[in-house]
């Protein structure tokens, strides 16, 4: 029987998803830092919205224009292109004082960096769940109770926020609109965490926080204050994800994180708390399967990853070691080996959120393949090729499998313990000296570093769309269609 009143009924299409059809997709393919912001730059210069959907201010990308330099932690890095509206959607828990702090950094950069316009462009949504203060000082508790066996968190409070999401305690943006109701829940909350805990709860570190004992009165006081300076910003971010994509808007989703830090299929425990798969698009934003078109992949072409967990082809300094560095004059021995020593370096590999150095180690593709059947990558971003040139070893190693008790594994293993009994199996290439840093085109390349892009795309089966030479913006090379391979055969 139809009903006149019939408002909720589905009215929008959407596309098949080809893959130049729906919303565009940028996910990281490895464990996070793989340069995704410079590829969002990149695309942004076309696109209408940019969407983040899961996450929070853990995530970090760099993007450098001419001579400004931003640093993105929560806020989407469509903001340095002036035609493009920037969602928060409701998979993202947000820090109130850190997202304000954060457009103050862009609208008023220091370093001589052009000023950001955000008025009217940055929505979020009311379904997001908030990180209050007492989420990033108990991510700081549980850190130190782990001891040894500690994550490695960036103690922003993501965890403990999606946990009191799904405890169904959290305090969602929405509650904002209803202060009194804020109130309430704020204060129960703050009482039960330090009744469970044994402790008075501190204020954390960040700029603007305030000190000492958690203050429950001080706190409401603030965010009532915050709930006003928010409103601007709030949006059904359902609705208008679903209008944006029905009606034709140039809509790109910029994941944060990484595969293989996801909460479900990644290296748990140690991993983030929410999902950074493609499953977390659809979740993060209420947006069906059919909305999304292409899916790009980012990979570093060597790899790494901040904190805890495994690495199975990290460049430790082992004694003994092809390439370690023995320490001079009683000094303390590097962490990692010569090799790693020049990822580390060449790469700058200190992370944007964290400013924690990164461990490094050689391009694994065996875990690359298997965040493809992840997340189905239409194309992949091959990003930093240029730190590869003159590797002190002079030779390229590429992790091709694993193998387990003799036996090549048919996928990443979910069990820590497999994994530490892993060997890797590596293919060896040559390397190259020279500059690539200047090369606009795939024939402008060595051709060893050529060989290296072509046997990427072999074992992973999807094409490479862009390769990265340089932090610049113009330090790309597009390759416009076909592999490659065949494109070297047809010129």
């Amino acid at each position: 029987r139809k009903r006149k009143d019939a408002t909720m009924a589905p009215k929008l299409k959407y596309p098949a998803a080809p893959a130049d059809v729906g919303a565009l997709v940028v996910l990281g393919a490895q464990w996070g830092d793989e340069g995704k912001g410079k590829i969002v730059d990149v695309l942004c210069e076309d696109m209408d919205i940019v969407a983040r959907c899961q996450g929070g201010s853990n995530a970090g990308h760099t993007i450098k224009v001419g001579k400004s330099v931003y640093k993105f932690h929560l806020l989407p890095s469509g903001l340095v292109h002036a035609n493009t509206k920037c969602v928060i959607g409701n998979g993202v828990v947000i820090h109130l004082p850190s997202f304000f702090n954060e457009i103050e950094d862009l609208t008023a950069p220091s370093g001589g960096s052009a000023p950001i316009n955000v008025d009217g462009r940055v929505l979020v949504s009311d379904r997001a769940h908030l990180v209050l203060d007492y989420h990033q000082w108990e991510d700081g508790l549980r850190e130190v109770q782990l001891g040894k066996t500690a994550i490695g968190t960036t103690k922003r409070g993501i965890g403990p926020a999606i946990s009191s999401k799904a405890n169904r305690t959290g305090i969602r943006v929405g509650d904002l609109l209803d202060f009194p109701s804020f109130e309430a829940k704020f204060r129960a909350e703050l009482a039960a965490k330090e009744l469970a805990f044994g402790v008075k709860f501190q204020y954390p570190t960040y700029r603007g926080a305030h000190e000492g004992e958690m203050s429950a009165d001080a706190e409401v006081a603030r965010y009532k204050v915050l709930a006003e300076k928010l409103k601007p910003y709030i949006i059904d971010s359902v609705h208008y994800m679903h209008e944006a994509v029905a009606t034709g808007k140039k809509v790109m989703i910029e994941g944060a994180n990484a595969a293989m830090l996801d909460i479900d299929c990644g290296t748990y425990p140690f991993v983030t708390s929410s999902n950074c798969t493609i499953g977390g698009c659809f979740t993060g934003l209420g947006l069906p399967h059919t909305a999304i078109g292409e899916v790009i992949g980012v990979v570093k072409a060597y790899t790494t990853r901040v904190g805890g967990g495994p690495f199975l082809t990290e460049c430790i300094n082992t004694e003994g070691g092809e390439w370690y560095d023995a320490p001079k004059d009683g000094a303390e021995a590097q962490y990692h080996d010569k090799l790693g020593q020049h990822f580390e370096k060449v790469g700058h590999e200190i992370g944007t959120s964290t400013g924690r150095t990164r461990r490094c180690g050689w391009l694994d593709l065996a875990l690359v393949k298997y965040t493809t059947r992840l997340n189905g990558y239409t194309s992949l971003n091959l990003t930093k090729l240029d730190v590869l040139t003159k590797l002190p070893c002079g030779k390229l190693k590429i992790a091709i499998d694993y193998t387990h008790d003799g036996k090549v594994l048919p996928s990443f293993p979910s069990s820590l313990k497999v994994m530490g009994e892993c060997e890797v199996v590596y293919e060896e290439m040559d390397g190259w000296t020279e500059d690539i840093s200047g090369c606009r085109t795939f024939d402008d390349l060595p051709e060893a570093a050529q060989k290296y892009v072509r046997r990427i795309e072999e074992v992973v089966g999807v094409p490479i769309k862009w390769i990265g030479v340089g932090p610049e913006r113009d330090a790309t090379i597009e390759l416009t269609s076909g592999s490659p391979k065949k494109r070297a055969k047809r010129s």
